[in-house]
């Protein structure tokens, strides 16, 4: 990837994501506070310990939107980070239900963990097409519930990484008791909407 590609597409990215850093952690950890969605919760579990999971990434920017312009038919990306040696990593998002049993749950698994990489492959082949950036310098990542995906990226370079159900809700009860979590908070701002993810049941707007 050339530096005028890079410098093009953040661009880009600045004009349909403005939100700053801070206002999308605000987001995600009113998501921690209301946790209607567990799509949601999972994605906030990501962002904020992204240095954990996926160390390259330096900057998150997208959320849930498609990062081929005017082409929104072809697919929203859950994540799209800088990395810090100025390469892209594209990161989808599946919250699987490992608790469930049943035959018919276990071929809804199996569906979930092949339709979450085939989402990620195919937006990074459409990604270098549509910016004319060279596939080695477009990384890929999945995150799910589900530890049985972690040798699907084998072969496919996509890295995997995943946390259980009972991982994600113990954090999830620990960081909204932490005092890390309270001194970011103002109980009023999160009676307000926050839009970042335009497809959720319910939307956000963030207040400008």
């Amino acid at each position: 990837m050339i530096v005028n590609d890079l410098h093009k597409f953040v661009s880009y990215c600045k004009i349909i994501q403005p939100q700053t850093q801070e206002d999308i952690q605000k987001f995600f950890e009113g998501v921690i506070l209301f946790p209607y969605d567990k799509e949601l919760l999972l994605q906030a579990y990501l962002f904020l310990n992204i240095k954990d999971l996926f160390p390259s990434c330096a900057e998150l920017l997208l959320f849930e939107k498609s990062p081929i312009s005017d082409y929104t038919d072809l697919g929203k990306c859950d994540f799209v980070f800088l990395t810090f040696k100025g390469s892209l990593f594209l990161i989808e998002t599946k919250f699987i239900d490992t608790e469930a049993t049943g035959a018919t749950e276990r071929k809804r698994r199996n569906k979930h963990r092949n339709k979450v990489f085939e989402q990620v492959i195919t937006l990074k082949s459409r990604f270098s097409e549509y910016w004319n950036m060279r596939l080695e310098q477009l990384e890929c990542g999945v995150f799910t519930t589900d530890s049985e995906v972690a040798w699907r990226g084998n072969g496919v370079n996509v890295t995997s990484k995943s946390i259980s159900i009972n991982h994600l809700e113990k954090w999830r009860r620990s960081y909204h008791s932490s005092e890390k979590f309270s001194s970011h908070q103002d109980g009023s701002k999160f009676e307000e909407k926050v839009n970042l993810k335009n497809g959720a049941k319910t939307q956000y707007t963030f207040d400008t």
